[in-house]
């Protein structure tokens, strides 16, 4: 079975839950990062166990990532060969996707036709800007009474993904709009539920009629067939002479390959994962980081006091944030950094596979193990950072106030497999906050609890459901 899927009863009777209790910790409340990351001060940077009969090892420490995902990039960069994730994608796509030819000329392409549309460019500022007007609009309909910042955040993330890759938005009432953000967050949440995940040791259950299993069936069919249309409804309006966005780039692309190679890997079905990729990746990322800085800030007035500051005195109230702004905002970008690091998105990053028996630091590691670089403890890991715990902007600043790039700070990832988006995420956090701490003040509501700052463990992590208030500066 593995540990992690042996009984409760039997894992209370281990040596490490005997331990962790002994140190005042409760394993099975723990969040799976957090628990990997007390195993490792237990067992060392790198350890082992098994999930069923997939062995697992854990990286815990910088130096150890950065030796395997950059060092022995060509060993640790494929992806586990898991059978749900198998079913779920097919195995295509940028995320999960095997690592080889085909994978790098699919990347390869996505992220240069990105680049065309305007990732990490100025060119995508307006759309961004555009996008905001909508969020402070709805923001502001509640007046200063509390509410949930989640859809209208999530809407706006998924818009600006929608303006790439099907050259429009949508409008956050469109109701098939709304219902495929929420199957595409309730997919990721039912895809980590411990009924599903049995689904990697007998694949037959992915098929059960009924639960959790049924459900994920059902939505993996609704976004299909969401995206499929949009596809069609692209090859039916295609101009060769003025693409639009990816889609067209994309359809383009395919018949050029088709001409010179019958072989080729571009094809509409390639295409359907990767913008489900997109979509997915590109949504709940930066929705939750977003969401981590509203809440942070109005757990700490006195940081939001000083970002207030700063764009009070770099941009004023009135003018529209630009990237450009970016160098003499140091303290903002300082600020949007801390957060990242005590609330790492993507905590356990995806997992990688090794694609041939390797040695790592004296370990013998076999062809086929799953890795995984835990990024929530190399973010709190305290022989790097002072007090590693406690919310710090300015561990980022020099003693002159100007930034400082650490080597160390990889939210996005290292290696070959590092998050393609990653400077489309940058990009829509800087301006969608500062355009926020620039028209808001965010307190949490008098008779709210303490929230919960590990957060809630899915593919990404998301802060537990949180009400704030929104005051109009």
């Amino acid at each position: 079975l593995g540990y992690v899927l042996l009984p409760p009863f039997l894992q209370r009777q281990s040596w490490v839950y005997r331990q962790m209790r002994a140190a005042g910790l409760k394993p099975g409340a723990l969040s799976p990062q957090v628990l990997l990351t007390h195993l490792a001060r237990v067992y060392g940077n790198i350890f082992s166990f098994f999930i069923g009969h997939h062995q697992v090892v854990v990286l815990s420490d910088f130096h150890t990532v950065r030796e395997a995902l950059v060092q022995q990039a060509e060993v640790f960069s494929d992806r586990p060969r898991l059978p749900l994730v198998s079913l779920i994608t097919k195995e295509k796509g940028i995320v999960f996707a095997h690592y080889g030819p085909v994978w790098r000329q699919q990347r390869k392409f996505s992220h240069a036709t990105l680049r065309h549309f305007g990732l990490g460019k100025l060119s995508l500022e307006p759309k961004i800007i555009e996008e905001f007007n909508y969020v402070k609009e709805e923001m502001q309909e509640h007046g200063g009474a509390p509410f949930n910042p989640f859809p209208i955040v999530n809407n706006a993330i998924s818009n600006i993904i929608c303006s790439l890759c099907l050259g429009q938005r949508f409008d956050y009432t469109n109701s098939e709009f709304k219902k495929m953000l929420h199957f595409m967050s309730r997919g990721l949440e039912i895809s980590l539920n411990s009924q599903v995940l049995l689904v990697n040791i007998c694949s037959w259950l992915y098929y059960l009629p009924f639960g959790p299993f049924k459900e994920l069936r059902q939505i993996e069919k609704d976004i299909t067939t969401f995206l499929k249309k949009i596809i069609k409804d692209h090859r039916e309006s295609l101009d060769g002479e003025h693409p639009q966005d990816f889609i067209d780039m994309y359809l383009l692309h395919m018949e050029e390959e088709k001409k010179n190679n019958s072989k080729s890997s571009f094809n509409e079905d390639y295409l359907f994962y990767i913008l489900g990729d997109l979509f997915i990746a590109g949504t709940d990322t930066t929705t939750n980081s977003l969401l981590w800085c509203l809440l942070y800030m109005a757990l700490h007035p006195d940081v939001q006091e000083k970002v207030h500051e700063e764009i009070q005195r770099v941009i004023g109230r009135d003018r529209a944030p630009s990237l450009t702004d970016k160098v003499q905002m140091p303290y903002t970008e300082a600020t949007i950094m801390e957060v990242q690091r005590l609330t790492v998105v993507v905590p356990l990053s995806i997992p990688h596979m090794t694609s041939e028996e390797t040695v790592l630091q004296g370990y013998a590691i076999p062809k086929g193990t799953v890795v995984v670089p835990n990024l929530w403890a190399i973010h709190r890991d305290p022989a790097i950072w002072e007090k590693p715990e406690d919310f710090c902007p300015s561990r980022f600043l020099d003693d002159q106030g100007q930034l400082i790039k650490k080597e160390i700070f990889i939210p996005f990832g290292i290696g070959k497999r590092v998050c393609m988006g990653e400077q489309l995420a940058k990009m829509e956090l800087f301006l969608m906050f500062v355009s926020l701490m620039q028209s808001f003040t965010f307190s949490l509501p008098e008779d709210s609890k303490q929230p919960i700052l590990t957060g809630r463990f899915g593919l990404t992590l998301a802060p537990h459901p949180f009400n704030i208030i929104a005051s109009k500066r």
